[in-house]
């Protein structure tokens, strides 16, 4: 499979201190190739190397969508139930260099934040979004797949069990408000240019105090999280990706019509 990211999908820049990471396929809703996924991986890691780098800013080109989660394109090639342990290993390993990347890590949310998109927002320390911000994981309606084991353990610490559930169960998107009110956005702007505005000033605030301080508060808060490990997971995925249902929301999905589930 080949992983050469095109270098416009995923823009890195830096400056001052602060390292800015664009997810670029707003014709797409930014939704994430296997390539992007892999970048963002290495990206923490050279944040990790390069103690210059004091902060990393995601967002999303656009003025519709944070990321929508992984390209549906890319699940056409799976064959094998291989092919999916693979994938949401791939997802556990980037989502959890995300999170435990050695600086802060700002994800700036306008419009739709779905699926990967919103576990890569929830890896993040700290979540800023626009009111037109819409959070959520609406598998049970588009693909019939789950989550990965850390991104139900990462939402899990993140806004409870119940909350979980509430959210894969109704498929909802979660609107700024309520994002908010639940843990899932810790501040709500007017519009992107606000959004943009508060950012800049909390990455450079953020940038300018004591690096051993953030980094050994986000190395307590993940010591006292439990992890789901890949293991404890496979036959949830294998029950998921290997149904005839996922066949029949993929094929739903890309044919623009209503899935027909049987829970087979």
């Amino acid at each position: 499979m080949d992983l050469q990211v095109e270098a416009e999908d995923l823009v890195f820049e830096r400056q001052d201190g602060i390292g800015r990471i664009t997810f670029n396929r707003p014709q797409a809703r930014n939704a994430f190739t296997f390539a992007m996924y892999e970048r963002l991986a290495a990206i923490c890691e050279e944040a990790n190397r390069d103690h210059a780098i004091k902060v990393l800013v995601l967002r999303g080109a656009g003025d519709k969508a944070f990321a929508s989660g992984t390209d549906i394109n890319q699940f056409r090639e799976f064959k094998t139930p291989q092919d999916a342990i693979d994938y949401e290993n791939r997802i556990d390993r980037v989502l959890t260099t995300l999170e435990q990347c050695r600086v802060p890590t700002i994800a700036a949310i306008n419009g739709f934040c779905t699926g990967g998109g919103a576990g890569i927002a929830a890896a993040c320390d700290l979540r800023i979004g626009t009111k037109s911000a819409k959070i959520g994981f609406p598998i049970a309606r588009t693909l019939g797949n789950c989550l990965s084991m850390s991104n139900v353990s990462r939402l899990t610490a993140l806004i409870g069990a119940a909350r979980v559930k509430d959210l894969i169960f109704t498929a909802r998107l979660v609107e700024a408000g309520e994002a908010a009110n639940v843990g899932l956005l810790g501040e709500v702007v007017e519009d992107i240019a606000a959004l943009e505005r508060r950012t800049e000033e909390v990455a450079r605030l953020v940038a300018s105090h004591a690096p051993l301080t953030l980094n050994a508060t986000k190395q307590a808060v993940a010591r006292l999280q439990r992890r789901l490990t890949r293991d404890e997971g496979e036959d949830l995925i294998l029950m998921c990706y290997t149904s005839q249902d996922f066949r029949e929301g993929l094929d739903a999905f890309l044919n623009k019509r209503a899935p027909q589930w049987r829970g087979q």
